[in-house]
């Protein structure tokens, strides 16, 4: 569940309440009691990555080892049609 960030727009209270995505946004500022004042924040994000990156670290090397490790695969049913009809000429 996120946390949204919320302002009173009556006190100046900012507050930030665990919410689902579709509930419905608080109508009450829980520090001054009144009605129709709090408005949503938009605010940054808590998300970091830090250190080498898992790019790097688990998919870079993957896909450098896959390319050079693939082997090509020969649809055999062609090898047999070209063979008859090699045969029958």
């Amino acid at each position: 569940m996120p946390i949204y960030e919320y302002k009173c727009e009556f006190c100046n209270h900012k507050f930030q309440l665990l919410q689902k995505v579709d509930e419905r946004p608080p109508n009450k500022c829980p520090n001054c009691g009144k009605e129709g004042g709090v408005k949503k924040l938009i605010s940054q994000t808590m998300f970091e990555l830090k250190g080498s990156g898992w790019y790097a670290t688990d998919y870079k090397n993957a896909t450098s080892q896959g390319t050079e490790s693939k082997s090509v695969s020969v649809d055999k049913s062609s090898e047999k049609s070209q063979t008859k009809e090699e045969k029958s000429a």
